[in-house]
């Protein structure tokens, strides 16, 4: 699987721009699910029909896109001022490299003259230098998205990459329509596009499948670092179980099911209060008439940075409890 991972977390695809990603998607299930469509947003949607009469309808989602940058100006130098894509921060921005859809890849730079530089930089005092000497000869244009540009590194049980959120979870869905060999039930498996910046894959593709219910795969925060926020997620724990975030209470039947098959297949799980930020669930739980939904969230350090941690036992753990609940009934 960590071949898998290392495809999809160095591909290029911040929001609004997931197509690379889509076609990578696409040919590791070509035949797997009974169809594939590609609906009007771009979310790519497998689904796997209904075995059984008794069977629900179930929709799985994780986000395709990441993270990134837009250019919003260029200079008579040929650098390149941004706005984000998503939730970017500009302490995570400063010397980091990003590459555009043509392949040009930039780094990013900080004004020599700042009104105060001992306060923390903003997203207004960087640009991206793309090696241009001239507007004229800038490789790059204005309105043109990036993705930060890092490669992964496995260091055994954790796993770093720059795209963790939510290729991680992408990769976990695969996994589970690869290792899915029976199922009472209709399962779609939605890779989403454009979480980041509103959950807006998600909001369509539920309201088109009109499903019984949904399971979000996602990361979440951690709190097992120096001086880290209080939360009782740590990575190696399991699987994160989500009770609630800032966007969404979990359906407690979801909830519960979700630890009920845990406990059954004596997989750690652990669940997780989100005190900010949310997933494409939220946006799952509210589309046409509603849903019961809940969320998997694969534990992460270091999320929205170059450098996103999870733990490899935590991405085997989850597709291990998706299969659980996939392959036996529902009943909510």
């Amino acid at each position: 699987m960590k071949p898998l991972i290392k495809k999809l977390v160095e591909a290029y695809g911040p929001s609004g721009h997931e197509d690379q990603v889509r076609d990578l998607v696409r040919a590791e299930i070509r035949n797997l699910p009974d169809y594939i469509s590609v609906d009007p947003l771009g979310n790519l949607i497998a689904v796997v029909k209904k075995k059984s009469k008794t069977g629900k309808k179930v929709m799985l989602s994780a986000h395709m896109d990441e993270i990134g940058v837009i250019v919003s100006h260029i200079d008579d130098k040929g650098f390149a001022r941004f706005q984000p894509l998503g939730g970017v921060g500009a302490l995570t921005c400063l010397g980091g490299r990003v590459r555009f859809a043509n392949g040009r890849i930039g780094t990013i730079g900080i004004d020599a003259k700042r009104d105060d530089p001992a306060k923390s930089p903003t997203l207004a005092e960087l640009f991206i230098d793309v090696g241009a000497t001239s507007k004229a000869d800038c490789p790059v244009n204005l309105g043109d998205a990036a993705g930060f540009y890092r490669p992964m590194e496995d260091l055994g049980d954790r796993l770093v990459a720059k795209s963790m959120d939510d290729r991680i979870g992408v990769a976990i869905l695969i996994e589970t329509l690869k290792s899915l060999k029976r199922t009472p039930h209709e399962v779609a498996f939605v890779f989403s596009v454009q979480e980041e910046v509103g959950l807006r894959g998600a909001g369509t593709a539920a309201f088109g499948l009109e499903a019984e219910l949904g399971i979000a795969v996602d990361v979440t925060r951690t709190g097992d670092t120096p001086n880290g926020i209080k939360m009782e997620v740590a990575l190696g724990n399991g699987p994160a179980i989500k009770v609630r975030d800032s966007g969404m209470l979990a359906d407690p039947r979801i909830k519960e099911l979700l630890v009920q098959r845990g406990q059954e297949a004596k997989i750690k799980t652990q669940l997780e209060i989100l005190e900010g930020g949310t997933t494409d669930a939220a946006a799952m739980q509210i589309a046409r008439g509603g849903m019961p939904t809940g969320c998997l969230s694969i534990p992460a350090r270091y999320i929205h940075s170059p450098s996103e941690m999870v733990d490899f036992r935590d991405v085997q753990a989850t597709v291990q409890l998706l299969l659980e609940v996939l392959q036996k009934p529902i009943e909510i």
